[in-house]
């Protein structure tokens, strides 16, 4: 029998692997960030799933936060609070607050948004906005749990500056600071940890479809007459 002919050039495009090739490969591999990449999230379900789900979830929440702005920019009495009402020298929703919180509930839809259509499309670029957006928010809930723990007297100012029928004020001030202040550190770091996972989860989707889109198939010559 006739060995097979060698490829003929101009027809298949191959390149030979180094032997230090499948080395570097399986270092990247085994490196340290590979082991926290992983293609499920809560509830058994893959993180593109999971982060459809969230973004949904996000979208509803601030949707609704728009839906009350607007209500409250057609009814200004209805939610405008006036110093003697909070007990302080400023005034609560007023229309500057107001127009700014119109704002900042859009560009959080269009954000939430934006993640869930590249979720769903597996647009990688997409969830991008979403991303830096858990990241800005996990900041700054570390800068409050920072804040509270180098200064724990601004938890008793900030709670003397609430409106008097505010819900459970006295019984709340009635706590011993040092209690206070721990129950309000368990309190952020459960709520960091949640945000935490879901950055988590939303990094590993991100990873997924960006693995997805750019994965090619290379084919090598390792003899003369035979291509694998």
């Amino acid at each position: 029998a006739r060995p097979a002919p060698a490829p003929a050039a101009g027809r298949t495009r191959t390149r030979s692997r180094s032997p230090e090739e499948p080395r570097g490969a399986a270092e990247m591999l085994s490196s340290p960030w590979a082991r926290f990449y992983s293609n499920s999230c809560c509830l058994c379900c893959h993180v593109r799933t999971g982060t459809i789900i969230l973004g949904v979830w996000y979208l509803i929440i601030n949707s609704v936060v728009l839906l009350i702005l607007l209500s409250a920019l057609t009814d200004p009495d209805q939610y405008h609070l006036t110093s003697a009402e909070l007990g302080g020298d400023f005034e609560f929703m007023d229309d500057a607050n107001m127009c700014i919180a119109t704002a900042i509930s859009l560009l959080m839809i269009l954000i939430c948004a934006m993640a869930t259509y590249g979720a769903y499309k597996q647009h990688a670029a997409w969830i991008i906005p979403f991303f830096c957006y858990q990241i800005f928010d996990f900041a700054l809930n570390t800068l409050v749990a920072i804040s509270v723990l180098v200064y724990p007297s601004t938890i008793q100012d900030y709670l003397r500056q609430l409106p008097n029928n505010f819900p459970y004020k006295e019984e709340i001030m009635s706590v011993n600071p040092t209690c206070l202040v721990v129950i309000i550190l368990l309190f952020i770091s459960i709520i960091l940890a949640f945000k935490g996972y879901l950055i988590s989860c939303v990094w590993n989707c991100y990873r997924y479809i960006n693995g997805r889109n750019n994965s090619d198939v290379l084919v090598y010559i390792t003899t003369n007459d035979t291509a694998v």
